[in-house]
């Protein structure tokens, strides 16, 4: 399968799973890279027990989705509650995408990727660009208060 650049892609849907809880520069540089990568995307805003985010999952995906160029029509965002394996197998998505901006981050995001893959999902791991490492949603929103 080729894009619109004419080089190739992994695969047809990818999802990208997250509070985003707030969408920082980060997560639109992962989104905008796994773009070129598959010929759709599905940010899906989930639900974390261990964070306590500042709107509703539906109220976040549709910040969000406003914050995308409008012309990304390939990339869909949708709010989802319950395991992000169960909304690829629903979906017909083969991968889930995630950023990582450290060894923690790695090392938490492996130990994931390696549960996803025995449920027979694939984790695709991108590492964040060097000038967005230090960009999280924490310091976001430590800059917003």
């Amino acid at each position: 399968m080729s894009d619109t650049t004419g080089g190739s892609r992994l695969g047809e849907h990818a999802v990208y799973p997250g509070t985003f809880d707030p969408f920082t520069p980060g997560h639109l540089d992962i989104i905008e890279r796994a773009r070129h990568l598959f010929a759709r995307i599905t940010v899906l805003v989930a639900v974390n027990g261990d964070k306590h985010p500042a709107g509703t999952e539906a109220e976040r995906a549709t910040q969000l989705r406003r914050k995308l160029p409008a012309h990304w029509d390939d990339v869909w965002v949708t709010a989802w509650r319950g395991l992000t394996v169960a909304f690829c197998r629903q979906h017909g998505a083969g991968v889930i995408l995630r950023g990582v901006r450290n060894r923690a981050d790695m090392s938490h995001e492996c130990h994931l990727a390696s549960m996803n893959e025995d449920l027979g999902i694939t984790t695709l791991l991108l590492p964040a660009r060097p000038r967005l490492v230090a960009i999280s949603s924490t310091v976001v929103r430590g800059l917003d208060s």
